[in-house]
């Protein structure tokens, strides 16, 4: 059974009682080799948030990762744009789709810049997915169709890894405290 991740930015006990992450502690788990293998990949993030109707979103977005924010793009009249504007609070995931699953969660605040023509990071992160022999073509054809864009900077507030080898969801993390506490009784 995997043990306690000491390396979370907050256990399932902070995040109960409120207490604020310390901007360390997020940092630590980005620069885990396993999160970092994660936010260099051509997996697409899942973006949550809340809708202007107040019913929240999950959408798969590709992104970019700085070192210091998640850069995600988007038309710039989406529909998730304006709901960022108006509720900047997002959750992101970057999950593998076989075991062992390996999942980075993130929490955080974004910030959005409408920008002339292409957001350069866009470009950068479809490199990650598209093949070389496509992307002369790939590229004409993006920088042909957008005259705007809207740059989304999610900065991480928050952020866990899950590896379900040595780090597990926090409640089944608990359970497993509980479960082996029982046992030394």
């Amino acid at each position: 059974m995997p043990q306690h991740a000491a390396a979370v930015a907050s256990s399932s006990g902070l995040e109960a009682e409120g207490a604020t992450v310390r901007h360390e502690d997020v940092v630590e788990v980005l620069n885990q080799p396993l999160a970092r293998e994660l936010l260099g990949s051509a997996i697409p993030a899942r973006l949550a948030y809340n809708g202007l109707d107040g019913f929240p979103r999950v959408v798969p977005i590709g992104f970019l990762w700085n070192g210091a924010e998640l850069v995600l793009s988007s038309v710039s009249y989406a529909a998730k744009v304006k709901a960022l504007v108006a509720n900047p609070k997002v959750a992101l995931t970057i999950d593998t789709s076989e075991p062992p699953w390996h999942i980075l969660l993130v929490r955080g605040t974004a910030g959005v810049e409408i920008v002339d023509g292409v957001v350069p990071e866009y470009l950068t992160a479809s490199r990650k997915g598209t093949p070389e022999d496509q992307w002369e073509a790939f590229e004409a054809e993006v920088r042909s169709l957008y005259k705007q864009m809207a740059r989304i900077a999610v900065t991480p507030e928050w952020a866990k890894l899950i590896d379900f080898e040595t780090t597990l969801p926090s409640a089944i993390e608990e359970l497993a405290r509980q479960r082996a506490e029982r046992q030394s009784a």
